[in-house]
């Protein structure tokens, strides 16, 4: 598998990480896929609710290029195709976490605030 590098070179790791999950949906495409393990596509798109279909594809491809997750194709009719993490997927997921706490604690606040 080669992994694309979109921008470089990188000025810290810190860029090389939000490379990989710049955009609103990629995250959450982490999150949803070590919360519930392999999806489809269809299982993807519905729990990712407001997600276009042209977005999800894009973000998936790109994550893909980018070694986070594993498309599977089966020969089947009709057509199955699954997505699973990777091991660098679930790592970044795994660093991802703290940020994840960080945002309920803003979600907190803000309700706090009302």
């Amino acid at each position: 598998m080669t992994v694309n590098h979109r921008r470089g070179p990188y000025v810290c790791g810190i860029d090389a990480a939000m490379d990989v999950v710049s955009g609103k949906w990629k995250s959450l495409i982490l999150w949803e896929l070590n919360s519930h393990g392999t999806r489809r596509f269809g299982e993807l798109k519905r729990g990712l609710p407001g997600v276009s279909e042209k977005m999800l594809v894009q973000h998936l491809r790109e994550m893909e290029e980018d070694g986070l997750i594993h498309r599977e194709v089966y020969r089947e009719v009709p057509p199955k195709v699954e997505y699973s993490l990777t091991e660098q997927g679930s790592s970044l997921n795994q660093a991802l976490g703290a940020l994840g706490e960080w945002g309920t604690g803003r979600l907190a606040r803000i309700a706090a605030e009302d």
